[in-house]
This record gives structure tokens, C-alpha cells and sequence, in this order.
């Protein structure tokens, strides 16, 4: 789950695998594959990098390669 703050300063917890879309128009717009909408203060860069960090701790993503300098 992501915690995601609206407007009035609530915040809301989201399944990431349920987001559908994530729009700036400015304000960052949520769409859940159910239909249901959300309104946010973080903008989608930040939405999608929780979105990645999730999926990094459940094994959807890899981890990124680190170069250890050995050069080829």
C-alpha cells in the first residue's frame, strides 16, 4: 500500500496493483481500476516512484544493478 495525502489533508492508502492511472492536470488525478478516482498532493513522479518501491519489496521489479567499477 501507498499513503497518498488529499487536499484537506487526509491521507488515503492505495493498493498500487489497483492503480490504473495517474495524471498532472496539475493536480495529480488517481484512477483505481474500479473507476473510483482520487485527488492528490504528490505529484506522479513521486506517486510512481512509491508505486516502483512497492513492486521492488514484492519482487515485481528487479532491484536496479549497481556498477561495482570493475569495467569490462
Amino acid at each position: 500500500m501507498i499513503a497518498l495525502t488529499r487536499f484537506n489533508g487526509t491521507v488515503v492508502w492505495l493498493n498500487p496493483l489497483h492503480i490504473e492511472t495517474v495524471e498532472g492536470t496539475p493536480d495529480s488525478v488517481v484512477t483505481l481500476t474500479n473507476g473510483h478516482k482520487y485527488v492528490v498532493l504528490e505529484d506522479p513522479e513521486t506517486i510512481a516512484s512509491k508505486m516502483i518501491e512497492v513492486y521492488r519489496r514484492i519482487g515485481l521489479v528487479a532491484a536496479p544493478v549497481r556498477d561495482e567499477g570493475g569495467g569490462a
